[in-house]
């Protein structure tokens, strides 16, 4: 293929890579040149059990169609031990692919603190240990790739996944400000919300779904995030059945009371201007949007009608 990315000499670390998208993503990396560490604990979607079987079987898959790679079925709670094979049997760190995860879905009446506490650990803590671990190995040598896997569910919220909403939210915070904290040493990092088949979306789509969102329409994005050539950092994607988008953050022109004494029947009497999104602002970071709250700070009170 003429002027295909490859990732030759490049080490990359696969997560959750047993089965469905990391699958793929570790296939991918794995025919384009790079020595991957497959990550799997081999346990079922709801964080049960575990086997070597999976993870063995993608690296088998790898090596048979001639590329390098190793099996690794530590927990992502185990994250420095993942990093440490990556080190062991290749030198070295400069892609990780935050893709491990689990399903306990229930609603918030019937939602138990183990429900809770597992998809924490699994989805978020997991993440942290994972690029903890690698973080200083990227730093240091000037170059990392990142990606996190959020979901629909945790940008639009979703019935019965209070848990899993909140820890893939909560990965969009952590890569953001990875972002901002590796940019000056070449760690770029990126969030994806892909919908593709897997254990865990088929307990919530239907097969004829399930038949049209095929991982391998995922995979590439992910794969391009972590390529060398791409300079995006800290941005949030939508992924699917081919579509690709990228999302940002919108806000109204809102009401600014101008430090003037207000109270609740001031607000209702503003309302539709504090929800009126026809000219709408994408505030980018913490200073554009403090830059629009804080603009009039300095300037004479009572210029606004409470």
């Amino acid at each position: 293929m003429q002027n295909a990315l490859r990732y030759d000499g490049r080490v990359a670390i696969v997560t959750g890579a047993g089965n469905g998208l990391g699958r793929v993503h570790a296939l991918l990396l794995g025919a384009r040149g790079a020595h991957v560490v497959v990550n799997d604990l081999g346990g079922d979607v709801h964080g049960g059990g575990k086997s070597s079987a999976a993870a063995d079987q993608v690296v088998a898959e790898i090596k048979a169609a001639g590329g390098s790679a190793v099996a690794n079925y530590d927990s992502v709670e185990d994250g420095s031990q993942i990093v440490q094979a990556a080190l062991d049997h290749f030198g070295g760190v400069d892609i990780v692919i935050n893709n491990a995860g689990i399903l306990r879905d229930s609603s918030f009446a019937k939602m138990t603190e183990d429900d809770w506490d597992l998809i924490y650990r699994v989805h978020v803590l997991g993440a942290f240990r994972v690029t903890h671990a690698a973080w200083p190995h990227m730093r240091n040598k000037g170059y990392g790739r990142i990606v996190m896997t959020t979901s629909a569910a945790g940008i639009y919220g979703n019935f019965g996944q209070a848990n899993y909403s909140m820890a893939k939210m909560g990965l969009v915070g952590m890569a953001n400000t990875l972002a901002i904290e590796g940019a000056a040493k070449n760690v770029l990092v990126n969030t994806i919300a892909p919908l593709a088949g897997s254990r865990i979306s088929e307990t919530v789509m239907p097969p004829q779904m399930m038949a049209a969102l095929k991982p391998e329409f995922v995979a590439p994005l992910a794969a391009y995030l972590c390529h060398e050539s791409c300079r995006e950092n800290g941005s949030l994607f939508e992924v699917g059945a081919g579509f690709h988008a990228k999302l940002r953050w919108q806000r109204t022109q809102g009401h600014h009371f101008h430090g003037q004494a207000f109270g609740p029947e001031q607000v209702a009497r503003h309302w539709q201007e504090i929800v009126d999104f026809d000219d709408a602002t994408y505030p980018a970071s913490i200073g554009e949007s403090l830059t629009s709250i804080v603009q009039d700070v300095g300037s004479p009170f009572g210029q606004g009608k409470p």
